[in-house]
């Protein structure tokens, strides 16, 4: 991870599983507002790099980071990293996910483990990891991304459900405990979006989920970008401890 970047003047922002799909829209947002972006990834670092290339293209600044969130020790690290190489960090983006569906009498115990693991305790390791910082600093942004799912629930996805309503309930108590050094943590709960991992389902589950969406259009990663670049802000400064739906109408 390397940058050479104004500390003092550009913010830093950290998101996790950024090298694709809404995670890599996420980062391309808060580059074009003019953040520093740490690009986290677990998988292709091929893909993060390319990433971090179109950034730079664009104008904007980036580093890659190989770290696998479910995992504390390397989590601290990856973090105190970015704190010691920058010297803050004012957004956190809690965007890595997995899924690992199934029906529920059919799930085995380590596909509900893996998902909670890499989508809830991935969010509670960032999170504790970078609060000393920003309670220091007396500032910072944290979004953590949800899914519609952890509102409502689905047949299919009770790891992934319950990981996303796990979320939901660890963004309002973490609100609670950082509101008073002007640290905000917010949710966001997307609904059906068109990335790779939505790609992969049949036609008919597609137009299921379609059907429950009262605009009547999938949702697209930028649509997610923009809503989290909301939160990141100082236009949401006010904003602490909810859950932002942006979903066509799913949750109504």
């Amino acid at each position: 991870m390397t940058g050479v970047i104004n500390k003092m003047e550009k913010k830093v922002a950290v998101v996790t599983g950024a090298s694709r799909g809404i995670g890599a829209a996420i980062a391309r947002e808060l580059a074009a507002a003019g953040m520093y972006v740490v690009i986290n990834y677990c998988g292709s670092e091929e893909k993060a790099q390319e990433l971090k290339t179109e950034i730079e293209q664009n104008g904007g600044e980036a580093s890659i980071y190989k770290c696998d969130v479910s995992d504390n020790v390397a989590c601290k690290e990856f973090i105190g990293n970015v704190i010691a190489e920058y010297g803050h960090l004012d957004v956190l983006v809690n965007n890595a996910g997995i899924t690992r569906d199934g029906l529920l009498m059919r799930m085995s115990e380590e596909d509900f483990d893996a998902v909670l693991d890499t989508n809830l305790k991935g969010a509670f390791h960032t999170i504790q990891a970078v609060s000393r910082q920003m309670l220091k600093q007396r500032s910072g942004r944290i979004v953590n991304i949800s899914s519609v799912v952890g509102v409502s629930g689905n047949a299919g996805q009770a790891n992934y459900s319950a990981s996303k309503a796990g979320v939901i309930g660890l963004t309002k108590a973490v609100a609670r405990e950082l509101a008073s050094r002007g640290i905000t943590v917010n949710a966001v709960a997307p609904g059906f979006v068109e990335t790779e991992m939505t790609d992969v389902l049949a036609d008919a589950a597609k137009e299921n989920l379609l059907s429950q969406i009262p605009l009547g259009r999938p949702g697209n990663t930028k649509d997610i970008a923009n809503a989290v670049l909301f939160l990141a802000s100082d236009a949401a400064g006010y904003i602490t401890g909810q859950v932002l739906s942006v979903d066509g109408g799913m949750a109504i």
